[in-house]
C-alpha cells in the first residue's frame, strides 16, 4: 500500500548500494571532490558547522545519515521532511567569494540552489558511493550502475538540479565527472584544505582512530591524482600498499559481517 516501507525484495539498486554502512566510506571521497569546487567551498566554509567541536560533528553526520535514509528508505512523509529540511539549509547558504581561486574571481556570487553546484554535489556522491560498493561489498553490473544512476536522479531533481543536466546511466556520469575535470573548475583552495582537515580528522577521530586511518587511505586512494595532488594527501608505493590492505581488510570485514551490523537498521526493516 502506499506510504508502507519497501519490503527488502523491493528494493532498488540505489537502495541496496545506500543500505551499505560502509557507503560512508564514500561519503568523505564525494565531500572532498565537492569541496573542489570553489563556490561549493565557500558555502560550506560560510555556512556550516564543519569547524565545531566533537558535538557538532556527530550532531552532523546524525543528521546528514538521517537525511539519507528517510530519503532512501522512509515513507512519503519521511523522505518529504527530509528533502524539506535539506531545501531550508540551501536556502540559507548563499554569499559571495572572498578572494579569487582559480577561474572564479572574487566577489563571485554563490547559491547552494544553483543548479549546475546542486548537479556536482549529486554526481560525486552517486559516483563516490558506486566506486566503493565495487570496491568493498561487490561490483555491479553496468546495467546496475546505469539503474542506480536513474533511481539517484529523482532526488536531485527534486532539489533543483535541471532534468536534463542529471546523468540518467553511469557512461553519462562518467562523462560528466571528465568534462568537469577538464573544465577548470575544479581547484582547491584553502577553504577546501581547511574544511578537508576536518573532514579527514574530525574532533572525536582519536575515539575510533583505526576507522578514521581506514577512511583517510581509502579516500586518498580513490580520489583522481590531480585532487589528491591539490590536498596534499600523500601518495607512493607504501601508501598504495596500505590502501590495498584497507581494502582487502574491509571487504573481508564486510563478507564475514552479519545483516544486523552490515545495513542500517532502516534497510533491515520487515
Amino acid at each position: 500500500m502506499p506510504g508502507e516501507p519497501l519490503q527488502p525484495g523491493d528494493f532498488t539498486v540505489a537502495q541496496r548500494v545506500n543500505a551499505e554502512r560502509l557507503a560512508l566510506l564514500g561519503w568523505t571521497r564525494a565531500i572532498l571532490l565537492q569541496l573542489a569546487h570553489p563556490l561549493v567551498a565557500a558555502g560550506v566554509a560560510e555556512h556550516s558547522s564543519f569547524r565545531g567541536g566533537a558535538h557538532s560533528a556527530v550532531s552532523r553526520l546524525r543528521s546528514t545519515v538521517g537525511a539519507m535514509l528517510a530519503i532512501t528508505f522512509g515513507d512519503d512523509g519521511e523522505r518529504e521532511q527530509a528533502i524539506e529540511g535539506i531545501r531550508a539549509i540551501h536556502r540559507r547558504v548563499h554569499g559571495l567569494l572572498r578572494a579569487r581561486c582559480g577561474p572564479f574571481e572574487a566577489g563571485t556570487a554563490y547559491s547552494a540552489e544553483d543548479p549546475e553546484l546542486l548537479l556536482w554535489v549529486h554526481a560525486t556522491l552517486v559516483d563516490s558511493i558506486l566506486r566503493v560498493h565495487d570496491l568493498l561489498v561487490e561490483p555491479l553490473s553496468e546495467e546496475e550502475r546505469d539503474a542506480c544512476c536513474a533511481d539517484s536522479a529523482g532526488v536531485a531533481v527534486t532539489l533543483g538540479a535541471r532534468a536534463a543536466d542529471v546523468p540518467m546511466t553511469w557512461a553519462a556520469l562518467q562523462r560528466y565527472m571528465d568534462s568537469m575535470s577538464a573544465s577548470g573548475a575544479l581547484v582547491v583552495g584553502d577553504d577546501a584544505r581547511d574544511l578537508a582537515r576536518a573532514v579527514l580528522s574530525p574532533p572525536f577521530a582519536a575515539v575510533v582512530a583505526p576507522l578514521t586511518a581506514l577512511n583517510i587511505v581509502i579516500t586518498a586512494g580513490l580520489l583522481p591524482c590531480n585532487i589528491r595532488e591539490q590536498y596534499g594527501l600523500a601518495w607512493n608505493p607504501r601508501r598504495a600498499r596500505l590502501f590495498n590492505v584497507a581494502v582487502r581488510i574491509a571487504r573481508v570485514t564486510r563478507r564475514v559481517s552479519p545483516a544486523w551490523f552490515a545495513l542500517w537498521p532502516e534497510a533491515r526493516k520487515g
